[in-house]
């Protein structure tokens, strides 16, 4: 395997915490274990950071002096990516869709604000509209005699997908040490680069649990076909010979009113990890991905591992909308 060759910028507090979490499985009746991987250690931590340290040691290694990337006014990638290109001293260049939020800045944007980074927005509500912009202002920059390295959405690529092969090594030695075989890793899965890397992780190591995805940003065949082709890319980038990503299981019908906004069940599942375990979940990623795993404990055959993707600044904001708040 090639992942220990790979250039990496030490970025993220590792290894996070595998935490039992009793009153919750005492609440659910399912033995629930929680990857804290809010606890990475860059701003409010997060899984971008471990994304990110392949991804700054790639534009590092590639002569690049600014990073250019995008997302919503709430995106966790785009505030991590701005703290990172801080602590890698390049300037970082941010495509937001929509129009700018009146006020002051909230959640990540104050982190994105704090970090200086320059942001460019669409004025235009579709997502997708910052996959052009991206591209557009890496190509102004590169013009103007600049040398940006240019990150998609949420970090999804091959490189930024090694950040999670590696945390399933970290996984596996954490399950050894507690002496549990758990039957489900479940996730958020938004850009669909953290399950790619687990689920080439968790083939490569032949694990028991099968990783669950929940669709909480994309229809569930658009995160089907976009976690395949990226853990493809991340197996052969890393040289494992691992079986293929056939249909990775994601979860449908847990996206409420839809992208960015809070669901009522993603409401409840906060309310419990909060008062059983004291456990902060934003309400539009990580929250809508527990009411999955309260669901799904009633039928889970063994232990379950919720891995915890971060958001913490997401619980601040008052409303989140699909527009004005909406994450990535």
């Amino acid at each position: 395997m090639r992942l220990s060759r790979l250039p990496r910028t030490p970025l993220a507090a590792l290894p996070t915490p595998l935490q039992p979490a009793p009153r919750l499985s005492e609440a659910l009746g399912a033995t629930v274990l929680v990857k804290r991987d809010d606890l990475t250690g860059l701003g409010l931590g997060g899984n971008k950071v471990r994304k990110l340290e392949y991804l700054v040691a790639d534009a590092l290694a590639r002569g690049a002096d600014a990073l250019v990337t995008g997302g919503g006014a709430q995106s966790n990638h785009t505030a991590l990516t701005a703290l990172a290109a801080a602590r890698a001293g390049l300037s970082v260049h941010l495509v937001v869709h929509g129009d700018p939020v009146e006020g002051p800045p909230r959640g990540n944007g104050v982190l994105t604000a704090l970090a200086g980074a320059s942001v460019t927005h669409t004025h235009d509500p579709d997502r997708a509209s910052v996959d052009t912009g991206i591209e557009r202002l890496g190509r102004r920059l590169a013009e103007a005699g600049r040398r940006p390295y240019v990150i998609p959405r949420g970090g999804a690529t091959a490189v930024g997908c090694v950040g999670y092969l590696g945390a399933s090594l970290e996984l596996a030695s954490q399950l050894e040490q507690l002496g549990v075989s758990p039957t489900h890793l479940v996730l958020a899965t938004g850009s669909c680069g953290t399950q790619a890397g687990l689920e080439v992780g968790a083939r490569w190591l032949q694990a028991t649990y099968r990783v669950v995805g929940v669709a909480v940003s994309r229809p569930r065949q658009e995160c089907v076909r976009r976690v395949r082709t990226l853990a493809g890319a991340c197996a052969e980038l890393t040289g494992l010979d691992v079986a293929a990503v056939g249909d990775p299981e994601v979860l449908d019908g847990y996206l409420g009113p839809g992208h960015g906004t809070p669901s009522p069940e993603g409401r409840a599942a906060a309310e419990l990890a909060a008062r059983t375990e004291g456990l902060v979940l934003d309400p539009v990623f990580t929250a809508k991905a527990m009411a999955a795993l309260v669901d799904l404990s009633r039928e889970a055959a063994g232990p379950i591992v919720f891995w915890h993707t971060g958001g913490a600044p997401g619980a601040f904001v008052p409303s989140l909308g699909p527009v004005a708040g909406g994450r990535g």
